[in-house]
């Protein structure tokens, strides 16, 4: 077919794996920096508003996540789905698919924004906001739901772009939206200058506009360089929109489990104290820079391996698995020896009280040996969503969470308290990523020796 673009213009199918791979990682590390610094600008402002405030916006999180949720799984349909169609030299196919996907996640988007908008009130009062923080919610999330379309072209649109194998062009968007939330959230929060002073409605809207520059920049990546944006095919948009959720939404169901698994952790650490809730919630903040490198790099993995099974080289595809899946084990390994003579510096950080710091300190010499095996079932789960079997990516997602993280974090806590509780944690860890690699060696041998080649 004929295309102006470069054929394998990125070297997903044909250079050196672990180039590839460290190409692609290294700037997706640099754009997960950019959104962790960009939730950690709005906190930072919001909480100078005073407690009422920051605990206002804090409810907000739980519905915030799960609306992005949606776009997360559209966003996974697209990447994995047009990955295959670029791999097996069909980029107009994959431009009618992304341009296809961005409706549905601009469509649905809205869909659940009205929904939302209507239903502010009733929603956070159910969730346990006090009457006092609704109107300070409601500033903050009639505004949020008004501007959150804004985003999905940006975060859909991104994951297109890099299923071509362009992972620095989405990291520069993302940074300079973070870039211009950082100087429009002091600007409109508190009223600097020409700018009216308009509280937590002012972070809303900082973010609104920074999310208005990233759409403004991907779709001009889209459309002007990628040539990933075609004319709309009625006839063929409701094939192309099942296509996608058959694999989005696994993949959004699998996102939403996260934070409902740390949302009863968080539950049983209650039962040992404020002490504990404290030392976990500083760990987590500590943990999401440990295995920052890991993210993106399960990230990049769907689209180099979506490329190569889409050009029927499962061989390519799962050397990169297993070589992703080997870099993990001993990067993490690595990040922890660095560790341990850090813990207890980090502990008397983030906090004076000194069970807390003892708890957290406990967290640290503990918990992030583990992060190595937590990795390699991150990324079989990459993999499984690459490969678009999504349900079962699910299913690896859960047995990880539900069918070992809580139930083992149950048995350490009543057995030996708070420390029992982070010991069954890194069990867990380490037993779903060895049962992971496991899975990821038979799955190879299915796919290459027992089985015919994989179609694209």
């Amino acid at each position: 077919m004929a295309t102006s673009q470069k054929p394998d213009k990125h070297g997903l199918l044909s250079d050196p794996i672990p180039d590839v791979l460290r190409r692609l990682t290294v700037p997706m590390v640099f754009g997960m920096v950019a959104i962790l610094m960009f939730n950690l600008v709005d906190t930072f402002f919001i909480s100078l508003l005073g407690t009422d405030a920051l605990a206002a916006v804090s409810f907000t999180f739980p519905i915030t996540f799960a609306i992005n949720c949606i776009t997360m799984g559209i966003s996974v349909g697209i990447s994995t789905s047009i990955g295959r169609l670029l791999g097996k030299g069909t980029p107009k196919l994959a431009a009618r698919l992304a341009t296809h996907g961005l409706l549905l996640a601009v469509l649905v988007m809205i869909f659940a924004s009205a929904i939302g908008l209507a239903t502010i009130e009733p929603i956070f009062s159910l969730i346990g906001a006090e009457p006092d923080l609704l109107p300070i919610i409601h500033d903050y999330m009639s505004i949020w739901y008004i501007a959150i379309p804004l985003l999905v072209i940006p975060m859909a649109g991104n994951s297109a772009i890099r299923a071509t194998g362009d992972t620095k062009t989405p990291a520069k968007i993302m940074m300079l939206a973070g870039a211009i939330n950082g100087v429009l959230d002091p600007l409109l929060i508190f009223g600097v200058g020409p700018f009216p002073e308009l509280g937590v409605k002012g972070a809303a809207i900082a973010s609104g506009i920074s999310w208005a520059f990233a759409l403004i920049n991907s779709l001009y990546i889209l459309i002007h360089r990628e040539k990933m944006v075609a004319k709309p095919q009625p006839s063929l948009i409701f094939k192309d929109w099942v296509q996608i959720l058959q694999i989005g939404t696994p993949a959004g169901l699998s996102n939403a489990l996260n934070p409902l698994s740390g949302a009863l952790l968080m539950t049983l650490l209650a039962a040992q104290g404020t002490a504990s809730v404290a030392a976990y919630g500083a760990a987590m903040r500590i943990e999401s820079i440990l295995v920052i490198v890991m993210m993106a790099l399960g990230s990049i993995l769907m689209p180099f391996m979506a490329q190569n099974l889409g050009a029927n080289n499962p061989k390519r595809a799962f050397a990169a698995l297993f070589t992703a899946m080997r870099f993990a084990i001993v990067f993490q390994l690595l990040i922890f020896i660095m560790m341990v003579p850090l813990s207890w510096p980090l502990s008397s950080l983030f906090s004076q009280d000194e069970a807390v710091q003892t708890q957290l300190w406990h967290y640290l010499i503990v918990v992030p040996f583990s992060y190595g095996l937590q990795a390699v079932c991150m990324l079989l789960i990459s993999a499984l969503n690459a490969m678009h079997r999504s349900l079962l990516s699910l299913f690896w997602n859960l047995f990880r969470l539900f069918g070992l993280l809580l139930p083992l974090a149950w048995l350490g806590s009543e057995i030996y308290g708070t420390e029992g509780l982070f010991i069954g944690i890194a069990v867990a860890n380490m037993l779903s990523g060895l049962v992971a690699y496991l899975y990821a060696i038979r799955l190879r041998h299915n796919l290459l020796v027992t089985a015919p080649p994989v179609a694209p």
